[in-house]
């Protein structure tokens, strides 16, 4: 096994990490990536309180894991969204506060700067979440959109997010931006939109999900080559794609996951139609040594089960990468055996 294959706990908070964690090391992951929701980690008490953090190095340690990155997806959905009532249900109350949407955008900003700051204090190197979007709504174009639009869209984005990658670098921590339908960046075109816009900041790049692009059409692995030195973390997360009855296209109908006649839905990882072998040949080819994080998610199957087989499944399909050309030994003076025979 060339990487550490962990757990994002993001499906899990329903369980307290002392539960969590005996499970996760019984399923076979080597470590966490730990979710700011639930009781998984908890950015403000771990700036606040020193006990805190050695406690949860405790639990870990205690059953084997390492965490290797944090993810903050909800609260970062709200640095740059149109706020409405569904982000009431995902943020915390400190965040939501009075629901002005103005001010719930600037109080999701500070917290992601204190992501940051919570990160290093725990040692960890990596943020893994979403930035929201001003213009995801009009990702159709009708009315009729032009780019003068949609570049207000990716201004709003850099003004929001570049003093939050400011304090990501004064704490040695990268951004990674998991590219995904409704944030500013969901295809390449877009993440290279969104690198411009915060002008090549060193500290923000992505959190590679192949999920998300597959069942789009957009290619996973020129995403990997494309952007080789951005790609801060992975998800191996599956997803199948041309299915249903016909009555359901791309955009999801307004159906929910697991309905039969959706076009697409995600697998188990290793179950659906995504090339995770050229993912790992790509990710050997850029000197991707992070972890690989299965953000496990299946509608139609048990979470334990599937779980687990996705934890064997990422064991046996990584691989360490050459150390040399295999054809190299041709040459004679690189050869073994008997010196003078």
């Amino acid at each position: 096994m060339a990487r550490a294959v962990t757990l994002f706990t993001g499906q899990w908070a329903d369980l307290p990490l002392k539960e969590l964690a005996p499970l996760a090391r019984s399923m076979g992951y080597d470590g966490l990536e730990l979710a700011c929701w639930g009781d998984h980690f908890d950015v403000q008490e771990a700036l606040s309180n020193d006990r805190y953090v050695q406690d949860l190095r405790g639990v870990l340690e205690q059953h084997g894991l390492r965490c290797l990155a944090i993810g903050n997806h909800l609260v970062g959905q709200a640095v740059c969204d149109l706020i409405d009532e569904r982000h009431k249900a995902i943020l915390p109350e400190r965040v939501w506060g009075d629901g002005d949407p103005e001010g719930v955008r600037q109080r999701a900003a500070r917290e992601m700067q204190d992501t940051a700051r919570a990160a290093a204090k725990l040692g960890v190197k990596v943020v893994t979440g979403f930035t929201g979007s001003s213009i995801w709504h009009s990702l159709y174009a009708f009315p009729p959109t032009t780019q003068a639009y949609w570049d207000k869209g990716f201004e709003d984005f850099a003004n929001r997010w570049k003093p939050i990658l400011d304090v990501f670098e004064q704490c040695g921590v990268n951004f990674g931006l998991e590219v995904h339908p409704t944030e500013i960046a969901f295809d390449i075109a877009s993440a290279q939109r969104a690198i411009a816009a915060v002008g090549g900041h060193k500290r923000f790049g992505f959190n590679f999900d192949p999920s998300h692009l597959g069942y789009q059409g957009v290619d996973y692995v020129k995403f990997i080559r494309t952007f080789h030195d951005r790609i801060y973390h992975v998800h191996m997360k599956d997803v199948w794609w041309g299915r249903g009855d016909g009555t359901v296209g791309v955009f999801g109908g307004h159906t929910s996951f697991g309905d039969a006649r959706r076009n697409w839905d995600f697998r188990s990882v290793g179950r659906g139609q995504i090339d995770f072998e050229s993912i790992i040949v790509a990710l050997n080819d850029i000197g991707y040594d992070g972890p690989l994080s299965v953000e496990w998610e299946d509608s139609r199957m048990d979470r334990v089960h599937g779980a687990t087989e996705s934890a064997a499944y990422s064991k046996r399909l990584d691989f360490k990468p050459a150390t040399g050309a295999f054809d190299a030994v041709f040459d004679k003076a690189k050869q073994g055996g008997m010196a003078g025979s």
